[in-house]
């Protein structure tokens, strides 16, 4: 049994809380910047008039577009707080879709070290985002990501040199121990949070209901990544870890290879079933977990085949919950992964 003295510094920071800085504002070319770099072309993120006809006075964002703002909004944790590793590794997302983005939408993100979980030595950190309409005051997106805490001696130590030689320059930041010296606790104020009702309450534009059985397949789609497609999703979602497209970096990273970003292959899956519904904004909740990487060579043939059933359909509420089924090179990439729809 861990005693007190031998538990990680971090549990005592589990909680830590803070709105990030600044709002992030909608655009429509960011949406369609972002529906390019995961591959999905339906309407609704295209189209103007598209968007109408299924509902909504804007284009509206993929499920997973709320991984931009929640990169930008969790770095100061990553380097002030959650402090004593060298790197991480995600291994569990979850999407909550209160309604969909769209368009015009100003949002304020908070960020909350929810939780830290020891499983076989290793720290478990879930860092959880709330996307809150700076207008309403709803929250319209909340969004769970579970990374494990990779410390230096788990890594070759030739890695740091070789990041440094190939990382974009950018602003200085702490290092640990400025960050510890400076360390001081926030945490959350006490007080309801109202959740946007407009997604559960539209009647959606998917499939209906009355044709679907527990059981259907999804038609199988083959989603393909080159090393370009890699590149681009680091721009377009600012996430700019080289294990995505150095190959060397990879490699002291004890990697096989140049791999998908986690969130790239999540942002395919969710656009393959949305496409499959009709209208993306039917989907509710999207919860991944990761059980291995997507490796993209460099001879461009990195594949990503995708599959889906229904699990379960409830007459009530007219919405069912969809299996996903993700494989990369014959391994299952998706560990499980399950998609809420409401149906009309």
């Amino acid at each position: 049994m861990t005693t007190a003295a031998e538990e990680p510094a971090i549990l005592s920071r589990v909680g830590h809380y803070y709105k990030a800085d600044h709002t992030y504002q909608i655009g429509r070319e960011k949406i369609r910047e972002y529906a390019r770099a995961v591959q999905d072309y339906h309407p609704a993120h295209w189209d103007e008039e598209a968007a109408r006809k299924l509902g909504y006075d804007h284009l509206i964002t993929p499920l997973t577009f709320t991984a931009i703002g929640a990169m930008a909004a969790n770095r100061k944790l990553l380097e002030e707080v959650v402090v004593g590793y060298d790197t991480y590794v995600q291994t569990e997302q979850v999407f909550e879709q209160h309604r969909p983005i769209t368009v015009g939408d100003e949002l304020h993100t908070d960020v909350e070290l929810s939780s830290v979980r020891q499983i076989a030595g290793k720290d478990m950190i879930t860092i959880t985002n709330t996307f809150l309409d700076v207008n309403s005051g709803e929250t319209v997106h909340t969004m769970h990501t579970t990374v494990v805490g990779v410390t230096a001696d788990e890594v070759d130590p030739g890695i740091t040199e070789a990041v440094s030689k190939v990382m974009m320059h950018d602003v200085d930041i702490f290092s640990p121990e400025q960050a510890a010296e400076a360390y001081v606790k926030t945490v959350r104020e006490e007080g309801e949070r109202t959740l946007a009702t407009f997604g559960a309450t539209r009647t959606p534009a998917s499939r209906n209901f009355d044709d679907l059985s527990v059981g259907d397949v999804l038609p199988e789609y083959h989603a393909h990544l080159s090393r370009g497609d890699l590149v681009n999703y680091s721009g377009v979602a600012g996430d700019a870890n080289p294990i995505h497209w150095d190959e060397a970096v990879a490699k002291l990273a004890g990697l096989p290879d140049v791999i998908a970003h986690g969130m790239l292959t999540m942002g395919l899956g969710a656009g393959y079933v949305a496409n499959w519904t009709g209208d993306p904004g039917a989907v509710t909740k999207y919860q991944v977990r990761l059980s291995a990487p997507a490796i993209v060579p460099a001879d461009g043939r990195g594949d990503i085949e995708f599959g889906g059933r229904i699990k379960s359909l409830d007459p009530e509420t007219r919405s069912g919950v969809i299996i996903l089924t993700a494989k990369s090179a014959g391994k299952k990439i998706f560990g499980m992964a399950t998609l809420n729809v409401r149906f009309a």
